[in-house]
């Protein structure tokens, strides 16, 4: 037996749907994070993943909703008063009143909330540049950490390679009767060693990677590695050129916008002080009048309180003390950054020049010192402590590299913080 549904229930589902579709097609619209291929992430997909997707970014970005709020807010004339009276409730000797107060603002003082109210959203986009500077540079930190803790990784590898070859050659001469077994074990000692380096470098690798993602909140990485090359890293900037920028730095402008907020603030409480006008109208109608005829006058009144006692004192010396405390911290900023930039840049130059002697002399030094022992020892013109002290020496060598490399990167990484921008286009 067929069944008939009634047309409104196929209109309600009608309904439905279009309204599961439409209340869809935002989120189909949405655009994605920048995605990974599964194996390697670049700086410019980290960048891109954080600023789409870190919480505490977006927390801050409220603030500029709130400002706009206040703002608003700040613009808007007190709303009128409407008010009814009855006096004595007896009949025929009913006293009714209706009246519409209008307070009016003086002094300029919605101009002045205005003011402030603007110096608060300045305020809360200057926070969500700073914050947008602190989390690149913290995205960056944590990227050549990252490519740091690769190196290492790489290092603990060759140096576990340089070991077991060490180990086979010292099998062969315990073999041949060329040295006793006791070097033999040392070189298993050595091998061991680097086996358990290599094992505390890639769990050292593994947490920069965990550290690298949380920045867009993910607890584990979605990527194997990341791409580039310490020595990739943009070139430096001159102290000159690094002073000159850190004045125009997101930090020292909210600093400054601070400072403004609280002399508008002043300039507000002191407006405060001139009392607001309250212009009323109305009508009343007296039951009592005329022999209880009734009779309706109109009313026109005037308000306003007198400032005896309270003229805002407490407030505008409260506002005068945070604008001065605002000047203080102004200070006291510049001081901050230029003392924490120029230290930045001394530690950049002295890895810097680091690197240059590493690259220069000592690395091609030891790999060549090393290469010389092995294939003595080989032959038999060396020992094989001497070869073990050439292969330390090597392994010391590209460490010290490796930590010069870091070095730099992290202290490009604090001047890009403090500068809210990065330093690889700007002027020499």
């Amino acid at each position: 037996m067929p069944i008939h549904r009634p047309l409104a229930s196929a209109g309600k589902r009608a309904c439905w749907l279009l309204m599961g579709i439409c209340l869809g097609l935002p989120a189909l619209a949405a655009p994605a994070p920048a995605s990974f291929n599964g194996t390697s992430v670049s700086l410019e997909q980290a960048l891109e993943r954080a600023l789409q997707s870190n919480p505490g970014l977006a927390a801050v970005g409220r603030e500029t909703e709130i400002a706009a709020g206040a703002r608003q807010q700040a613009g808007l004339i007190p709303n009128p008063e409407l008010s009814w009276d009855v006096e004595d409730t007896r009949q025929g000797n009913r006293q009714t009143s209706v009246s519409l107060a209008q307070p009016l603002e003086l002094g300029g003082k919605r101009g002045a909330r205005v003011e402030v109210a603007k110096r608060g959203s300045e305020i809360a986009w200057t926070q969500l540049e700073v914050r947008r500077a602190e989390l690149r540079a913290e995205v960056r930190g944590a990227y050549y950490a990252a490519l740091t803790a690769q190196e290492r990784v790489r290092l603990a590898k060759t140096s576990l390679d340089l070991a077991r070859r060490a180990l086979q050659a010292a099998d062969r001469r315990v073999k041949a009767g060329s040295i006793s077994s006791v070097e033999r074990v040392r070189a298993q000692v050595l091998a061991d060693n680097a086996q358990l380096d290599l094992s505390q470098a890639e769990l050292e690798l593994q947490r920069t990677y965990v550290q690298l993602s949380s920045t867009w909140n993910e607890p584990q990485p979605g990527f194997a590695r990341v791409g580039g090359e310490l020595d990739a890293v943009p070139a430096s900037i001159t102290r000159g050129a690094l002073l000159r920028h850190l004045d125009e730095s997101p930090s020292l402008r909210l600093a400054a916008q601070e400072v403004a907020r609280g002399e508008a603030q002043v300039d507000l409480e002191k407006r405060q002080r001139i009392p607001n006008l309250t212009v009323s109208i109305g009508s009343k109608y007296d039951q009592t009048a005329r022999d209880g005829r009734g009779e309706r006058v109109n009313l026109i009144g005037l308000s306003m309180p007198l400032p005896l006692f309270d003229r805002n004192q407490g407030n505008i010396y409260a506002a005068q003390s945070r604008a001065d405390q605002a000047r203080d911290l102004q200070r006291a900023t510049l001081l901050r950054l230029r003392s924490e930039a120029v230290q930045a840049y001394d530690r950049l130059r002295t890895s810097e020049q680091e690197l240059a002697l590493v690259r220069r002399d000592l690395l091609p030094g030891a790999q060549s010192a090393l290469d010389s022992m092995t294939r003595g020892f080989e032959m038999g013109k060396f020992n094989f402590l001497d070869v073990l002290d050439a292969q330390r020496t090597l392994v010391s060598v590209r460490a010290q590299y490796v930590r010069a490399l870091d070095a730099a990167a992290q202290a490009r990484v604090s001047m890009e913080r403090l500068l809210g921008e990065d330093i690889g286009h700007l002027g020499q």
